[in-house]
């Protein structure tokens, strides 16, 4: 039976030696296949939903299709739930994730990420009006419009703001424009879009954070060429304005920093 047992080992390590191999030839396959299969969530306006007609649009989604189209392939959409999206890659479902995922370290550790290809920032809502509140140490005895659990809400409250608790953005907003509460620590693209969306809404930052929370396309390990490729694909669409018009059609602003 030991002999069983070395073949079985000697197996396991063959197939473990030549895994990465296996996985760095996506990129080939990619383009033989002529597809770029990409993982989304469709429910998440401005990056990635239905518009009234039910197409899949957004800002990720064009990124995502902009990507491709450097690869030399067409981009596939393939819609999911948040809670398993990530999942999805480990799966096989699809190449690669464009849906507003956060870099981070613990995630580093299980994915490859690409280059940050947007940057959300911690900005201060005010009134249009409001010429006391321009900063955020000025919240101090200020009332802040916040979803309770949220960093946003956490920001404001150590620089001494009392919170008004709401569900979200848009009910942290409404109570601002109505006066029931003096500002809302909130996230900038979530500002950019409503604007975009609302243009004379009279509402404007005040002041933002210096440091940003960036959003990059998210792969398997052992994808080096593949990942090289997207960063290429990404430094390109910025080169030739690709990306600003995006941006611009989402935003009003190149949001990649």
């Amino acid at each position: 039976m030991n002999w069983l047992k070395t073949i079985a080992t000697a197996a396991i390590l063959h197939a473990a030696a030549i895994a990465p191999a296996l996985a760095g030839e996506n990129l080939s396959a990619i383009q033989k296949a002529g597809v770029l299969k990409i993982g989304t969530e469709g429910t998440y306006a401005p990056f990635t939903f239905h518009n009234a007609d039910g197409k899949l649009v957004g800002f990720d989604v064009e990124i995502g299709e902009a990507v491709a189209a450097k690869l030399g392939v067409k981009a596939q959409f393939i819609e999911g739930k948040w809670d398993g999206l990530i999942a999805g890659i480990d799966a096989g479902r699809y190449d690669a994730v464009i849906n507003q995922v956060g870099i981070t370290e613990a995630r580093k550790q299980k994915y490859d990420f690409s280059e940050p290809y947007i940057a959300s920032k911690a900005v201060l809502i005010v009134r249009q009006d409001n010429d006391d509140i321009k900063g955020f140490a000025d919240l101090k005895g200020k009332t802040s419009a916040q979803s309770l659990s949220s960093n946003f809400g956490k920001i404001a409250q150590s620089a001494g703001a009392e919170l008004v608790g709401t569900d979200g953005f848009d009910q942290s907003i409404q109570l601002v424009l109505t006066r029931r509460a003096d500002a809302t620590v909130n996230d900038s693209l979530s500002f950019l879009d409503f604007k975009k969306q609302k243009p004379d809404a009279p509402v404007k930052i005040a002041a933002e954070q210096d440091n940003a929370d960036y959003s990059g396309i998210i792969i398997r390990k052992g994808e080096p060429e593949l990942l090289a490729a997207i960063n290429k694909a990404l430094a390109e669409i910025k080169a030739d304005g690709t990306y600003k018009t995006i941006s611009d059609t989402y935003f009003g602003q190149d949001v990649s920093r």
